[in-house]
């Protein structure tokens, strides 16, 4: 399993727009995990989650699959 980290919008529709093309050359199934930003905080502040909090929602993530 091949994990990608994009940032993207959800519209006004609830659909998730995503900033950059995932390279994925097939149809695939996918699972999505949605951080979402606190409305007072500023689009441009980097996410500020530890990255081993990171891999280890990943591994959790993976092991599920």
């Amino acid at each position: 399993m091949q994990a990608f980290e994009v940032m993207g919008t959800v519209d006004e529709k609830g659909q998730l727009i995503l900033d950059h093309h995932l390279d994925i050359n097939t149809p695939s199934r996918v699972k999505v995990i949605v951080l979402v930003s606190p409305q007072d905080e500023s689009e441009s502040d980097p996410d500020d989650t530890p990255v081993e909090e990171i891999k280890a929602s990943l591994r959790r993530a993976l092991h599920e699959m």
